[in-house]
């Protein structure tokens, strides 16, 4: 990866269907579902590529934004699918979900890296390697570890909803910059906190 290569895709994570669409696990798809409305972009379903797509101009460039329809567990492989069709490497990939280590309000960039425990990470590590970009949107952590699923697979309460959709408002900002490769502007401007 050079860096002056921007971004080209941004996938967000989350499990597919009504009865999850508010669960913190969802926090990628809340992201890239936000980029899509701020550019009036309209999401289409394309069962081949197993996921919705649409195309949005940030900054100067074009850029795709993918929702897998698989589920969680299976990220990889729609996001595989989708980037061999676009001919897209991974180190254009940005990646959004829920992170459980950092509380709600608290979002942070970060260039390749293992799992953390997340199995839609652990699914794209396995098929398309580490080095990509992740936009890691804090849902907070339960306490234990034993409360963790069911924790993402829940909704955040009204006051952390709206805190998650601000920072969201925060990333959807910087996205003109990731486009360019300003990596480190970008990261200025979230971290700032």
């Amino acid at each position: 990866m050079t860096e002056t290569a921007g971004i080209r895709l941004v996938a967000g994570l989350g499990n597919p269907g009504e009865e999850y669409a508010g669960n913190r696990h969802n926090a990628g798809y809340w992201f890239v579902d936000a980029l899509a409305r701020r550019h009036r972009a309209v999401f289409r379903q394309q069962n081949k590529l197993h996921g919705s797509s649409c195309r949005i101009e940030a900054g100067s460039k074009t850029l795709w934004l993918f929702m897998p329809s698989t589920f969680m567990n299976d990220s990889g492989r729609a996001l595989q699918v989708f980037a061999g069709f676009h001919k897209i490497e991974t180190s254009r990939i940005l990646v959004a979900h829920d992170e459980i280590d950092f509380e709600v309000s608290k979002t942070r960039l970060k260039w390749s890296g293992g799992n953390g425990g997340h199995n839609g990470l652990a699914d794209i590590i396995r098929r398309l390697g580490a080095d990509f970009w992740r936009l890691r949107i804090g849902v907070g952590h339960p306490g234990s570890r034993s409360k963790v699923t069911r924790h993402v697979l829940s909704d955040p309460d009204e006051d952390a909803a709206a805190a998650i959709r601000t920072d969201i408002a925060r990333a959807c900002d910087v996205t003109g910059l990731l486009v360019e490769g300003e990596f480190e502007s970008a990261m200025n401007v979230l971290h700032a906190d």
